[in-house]
């Protein structure tokens, strides 16, 4: 049968031993306005840098026609500055890379799809930019069980399969196989001292748990061995609806009660949206729903959404390969174009409030009317099948969130960074009002690779006092000086 790996994240388009108790001093990089004080000259990188890398390694410096193109980020908001771009030709160029950044106390920050809107990527000032996109490859190996991979992409073309998989990643999969992040089965990581290690159940096996659910606080991932499986799904019936507001309560009413007896094989999305087609004063209600099977098996799931005459009703089925540009998320989709600024505010639900919903939906008009500027953001609604993910013990990776069943965020999308703040104040109220809906004394749990805001380690990682322990503990062991503390952090 066809062979797949578990892929993977829908972004908007969309888990031991203890170190002994080292002190952890976290290294200060100089600000923007501190520039002289790094060394980060042509002649230092070339001269230093350079001989250490092999043949096949390429570096790219500001007036350098290729930079641009190399340090382009989804979200000019998670912008960072780099004096240069080193493109590895082999895994030892990321370590050598890191041991002479560590050595100048250069920043430094591994780059694959540049699809992340963390706050704390912006404090990057005058670093260097590794490029780990260029290692790109896949190969399956002689059991038929694992592939090895240097990069992929997943349900959403555009978004690499190892930066989301190392904070969780989701997918049409999970439903059968769990989280990406669940069929990790090796890594090979470049550490903060520069060291290449393999990373397992059976080596560094701390650091393995650690690595999934919390890994960009603890190394650069340049390659990695992953389950795959004979494909339980090799078409997709894909069905848009687009409902007015008026059917807003009864929608998520209708969600609710899907949720609690989803098909493994189902994906639900929603998106409260302006589609000027069809108002351009009042946002809709656009819902995917993505099926593993025939339209005809789906088609008595969906008789209650079509009840709500949906005033657009489109389905075509298609071949795994093809779902993700059929779902609209696609290389050559919208949502894969890079638009200017990007926030999201993401939380962990059990349940839709409907009230809240409403109130949610009040709020996303409120942004796009007063700022038009905003026109393009949503507000996300991800319904996953959980049996794959919540089948498996929290306790087992640092993945925190097994519990919730729906990923909800404002996703803000404005041309540029002088938007930042209305993006915050909308972003911020609506998660209230997601959160303040949810059950009572439920803590607030935010997605780590959708989290853009001041997000705390207990809401990204977990409130439990042995997870929050045992990450800084494995920080203390691997990385005391903070040289991966631009992603989420779990030191701030």
């Amino acid at each position: 049968m066809y062979r797949i790996l578990n892929a993977i994240v829908f972004v908007a388009c969309l888990f031991v031993q203890i170190a002994a108790p080292v002190p952890l001093t976290l290294k200060r990089f100089p600000s923007a306005d501190q520039s002289s004080s790094i060394s980060t000259s042509v002649s230092l990188v070339q001269g230093q840098l350079g001989p250490r890398l092999s043949k096949h390694a390429a570096l790219y410096f500001p007036n350098s026609p290729k930079y641009a193109n190399l340090t382009e980020r989804f979200s000019l908001s998670a912008k960072s500055d780099f004096a240069v771009v080193m493109v590895p030709g082999v895994e030892n160029d990321v370590a050598a890379t890191v041991r002479f950044a560590s050595r100048h106390n250069i920043p430094f920050l591994a780059v694959n799809k540049a699809h992340g809107t963390a706050l704390d990527l912006s404090n990057v000032h005058h670093g260097i930019s590794i490029y780990v996109n260029a290692l790109d490859s896949i190969s399956i190996d002689k059991s038929g069980n694992t592939a090895t991979l240097g990069g992929a992409s997943g349900a959403c073309a555009c978004v690499g399969m190892m930066g989301p998989g190392l904070g969780g990643g989701f997918g049409r999969y999970q439903g059968f196989f769990g989280l990406v992040l669940d069929n990790i089965v090796e890594m090979d990581v470049v550490l903060a001292d520069g060291s290449l290690v393999k990373v397992s159940d059976s080596s560094h096996a701390d650091l393995y748990w650690g690595m999934r659910g919390a890994g960009h606080n603890f190394g650069i991932v340049t390659k990695f061995k992953y389950r795959i499986y004979d494909n339980p799904a090799p078409s997709w019936t894909i069905v848009t609806l687009i409902l007015t507001q008026e059917n807003l309560e009864e929608f998520f009413t209708r969600i609710n009660k899907l949720s609690t007896d989803q098909p493994r094989a189902l994906t639900a999305y929603a998106a409260i949206a302006v589609n000027p087609q069809i108002s351009t004063t009042e946002p809709v209600i656009i819902s995917v729903f993505e099926y593993g099977g025939p339209a005809s098996d789906l088609a008595p799931i969906l008789e209650p959404f079509r009840a709500l005459g949906p005033v657009l009703d489109t389905n075509t089925t298609v071949s795994t390969s093809e779902s993700a540009h059929a779902a609209g998320s696609g290389l050559t989709d919208d949502v894969c174009k890079h638009t200017g600024s990007w926030k999201l505010f993401p939380a962990g639900l059990l349940r839709y409030n409907i009230t809240t919903m409403r109130a949610v939906y009040n709020l996303h008009k409120d942004l796009v009317t007063k700022h038009p500027e905003f026109s393009r953001s949503i507000v996300q609604c991800e319904n996953y099948p959980m049996q794959g993910v919540q089948s498996i013990d929290s306790a087992s990776t640092a993945y925190a969130h097994r519990d919730d069943n729906i990923l909800v965020s404002m996703s803000a999308v404005y041309p540029d960074p002088s938007g930042d703040t209305i993006a915050t104040t909308y972003g911020r109220q609506a998660r209230a009002l997601f959160h303040g809906g949810d059950f009572a004394g439920k803590p607030l749990n935010t997605y780590v690779n959708y989290a853009s805001d001041t997000e705390s380690p207990e809401q990204l990682y977990g409130y439990e006092l042995w997870r929050q322990q045992r990450l800084k503990a494995l920080k203390r062991k691997y990385d005391p000086q903070n040289n991966f503390g631009f992603y989420n952090p779990i030191i701030q």
